[in-house]
């Protein structure tokens, strides 16, 4: 009987962890609401309330396996907040060829500019010759 709730609550944390974005003050509320749905099924028995029935295995079996849910949500929110050396030089590196790129792509509309100027005082200069020899 006291099942149907206990499960149902089971696959709104599923879905609220599967769809957890990965700030600070989505964890503490995720961590909030996960403390509030598992605090019935908490098997020490003085943490429960006077008004709750015994806990069932499944109930012990449900906490525990969001207890794991969590504590996995945990070790890769710590993993992406502290990455290895390499995943951050391989990151610096990115970033460096991404500038690189931009600045050779600024460097060759640079060049075709300075190019189009060339020609335009060649012939300017082919102009005030030709003036010039007129004279």
């Amino acid at each position: 009987m006291a099942e149907g709730p206990v499960v149902d609550q089971q696959h709104q944390l599923d879905s609220q962890l599967q769809s957890l974005p990965s700030s600070r003050e989505d964890m503490v509320s995720c961590v909030m609401a996960l403390e509030a749905a598992l605090l019935p099924c908490l098997p020490a028995r003085e943490l429960q309330a006077p008004f709750s029935p015994p806990i069932s295995s499944k109930q012990a079996r449900v906490f525990v396996e969001a207890a794991k849910k969590l504590q996995l949500y945990f070790i890769n929110l710590q993993r992406e907040d502290k990455p290895t050396k390499s995943e951050t030089l391989i990151k610096e590196i990115a970033m460096v060829e991404e500038e690189l790129s931009l600045k050779t792509e600024f460097i060759k509309k640079q060049e075709k500019l300075i190019l189009g100027w060339r020609k335009d005082l060649k012939d300017q200069l082919v102009l005030h010759n030709n003036e010039l020899d007129r004279v």
